[in-house]
């Protein structure tokens, strides 16, 4: 997966422009999801590539058409091949290519690549996760008095009428790069909106869980995955101690 990963991200910079559009064909599925012709080569060559590692199992990614196939497998590849489209086309650094293989509705391996910001981010369920080698650990110790908030404003907007004061960072337009920041600690809290897929949470919530960490809906249940309908509602994303403060303030 590792192997998988570095590669698509070979294949993906030079299509990439910093500050600029893309050099890649663009167009768009239905009114406003954008597309490349990165994305659909990164997604022929993961195909290939993770389907080779395990035949037997399913696939389920952003860029492939849907085969309800996968719903009988133990084993289906999660995959995302840029998570945050948008951000690569308009020249920003904040997306990633992101690979899970989830077993029974739960992920079991999880990588993660950022190409622009040289980071590398892989778990494995009950191993943990790490960035670049490192362990990934998030401290139990409470956050401060003003967290660190990223995710759509109307979001963040209602967990600050609750929780108090926090600090507004940046939207992270990569979703699953938004979570592995929590997983880091340099986000404390992660907001997700309704209509999130599998593809741009599988591989994360695994770097996230395995940190110290959490995603869940706002009754407090994780997400499932490879369900006939791969979406999901309002999620956060926060470590673990810090959880039952983070979803009361979500709640109305």
């Amino acid at each position: 997966m590792r192997d998988a990963a570095r590669r698509a991200g070979d294949l993906a910079l030079p299509y990439f422009r910093a500050g600029e559009q893309t050099a890649a064909r663009l167009w768009y599925k239905g009114q406003s999801s954008p597309v490349t012709e990165a994305d659909i080569a990164l997604d022929t060559f993961l195909k290939d590539h993770l389907t080779g590692l395990l035949p037997e199992a399913g696939w389920l990614s952003e860029e492939t058409a849907d085969d309800p196939s996968r719903l009988e497998r133990s084993y289906v590849w999660v995959v995302d091949p840029i998570d945050g489209t948008r951000a690569f086309a308009s020249g920003h650094p904040d997306w990633a290519i992101s690979i899970a293989l989830v077993k029974a509705g739960s992920p079991v391996l999880g990588t993660l690549l950022a190409p622009i910001h040289d980071r590398l981010y892989e778990a494995v369920l009950g191993s943990g996760s790490w960035c670049n080698g490192e362990r990934l650990q998030l401290s139990d110790k409470e956050a401060s008095a003003t967290p660190r908030v990223a995710g759509p404003k109307p979001l963040i907007d209602r967990f600050e009428r609750k929780a108090g004061r926090v600090e507004h960072l940046p939207k992270v337009p990569s979703l699953a790069l938004r979570l592995a920041r929590v997983a880091e600690g340099s986000i404390d809290v992660g907001l997700v909106s309704h209509n999130s897929q599998d593809w741009d949470i599988a591989a994360a919530d695994l770097i996230l869980r395995e940190a110290g960490g959490l995603l869940t809906d706002l009754s407090g249940a994780p997400p499932t995955y490879n369900k006939p309908q791969p979406s999901h509602g309002e999620m956060i994303a926060v470590a673990s101690q810090l959880h039952p403060r983070a979803i009361g303030a979500m709640r109305t």
